[in-house]
């Protein structure tokens, strides 16, 4: 369960990572950063209650000043949600590891994200297109592999594995979308590319066992 709590923070903090990058002013950034800060303290400090994080998930697109972005706006709306969905998600594994009496571990990024992220171009918009078109991977195989676990455990958490499913399909046609709409090309022949390198990764040999590994090594 440690892995999904890792995972669902992680994505939250992929799509704030976009958010002050590309759409609002550094002040903005910096209290974004400051309104995420009780989550990554409680995971990397180990410091704070699970219990008080269910009342600081307050996050609005109201907050967030537009930019002079020509898609900021956009990139807002659809993040804004995500982060808030991810990190409700994370909320509830938190909660489902305590009934079940699971201590938290921390663990070390897999290859999988990497293996990806080192192909993004280095020029923007592309630069962009390329972090949305992973995400939306990121997100589609996170779908399967929670469809796929859900038949295996219990009802409690084959309930939540397919309550997770269904956001996280959501997030990838989101992904898709924005990537669509920033790019200034079709951005199919991109999606095939990372396709065939993601298709690698979850199917070659990989000796570190995490939710998006390859193949036992």
């Amino acid at each position: 369960m440690h892995i999904f709590t890792f995972s669902e923070l992680k994505a939250a903090q992929s799509a704030m990572f976009l958010i002050r990058k590309y759409a609002v002013d550094k002040q903005s950034s910096d209290a974004l950063l400051e309104w995420l800060k009780p989550f990554e303290t409680l995971i990397y400090k180990r410091e704070g209650d699970w219990r008080e994080l269910v009342d600081k998930n307050k996050l609005t697109k109201s907050m967030i000043p537009k930019s002079n972005s020509p898609y900021g706006q956009d990139l807002i709306d659809k993040m804004v949600m995500l982060i808030k969905e991810e990190l409700h998600h994370f909320y509830q594994v938190l909660e489902i590891m305590d009934e079940y009496g699971i201590e938290y571990k921390s663990i070390t990024p897999c290859r999988y994200a990497k293996g990806m992220l080192r192909h993004v171009k280095t020029y923007e918009p592309d630069a962009l297109v390329d972090k949305l078109i992973i995400g939306a991977y990121i997100e589609a195989r996170s779908c399967e592999r929670f469809a796929k676990l859900a038949p295996h455990v219990d009802k409690r958490l084959g309930d939540f594995y397919i309550s997770l499913l269904r956001s996280e399909a959501r997030h990838y046609q989101d992904y898709l979308t924005l990537a669509q709409e920033i790019s200034e090309f079709d951005i199919t022949e991109r999606v095939e590319f990372f396709g065939q390198l993601e298709a690698d990764l979850i199917s070659t040999p990989d000796e570190d066992f995490k939710f998006h590994s390859g193949v036992p090594a």
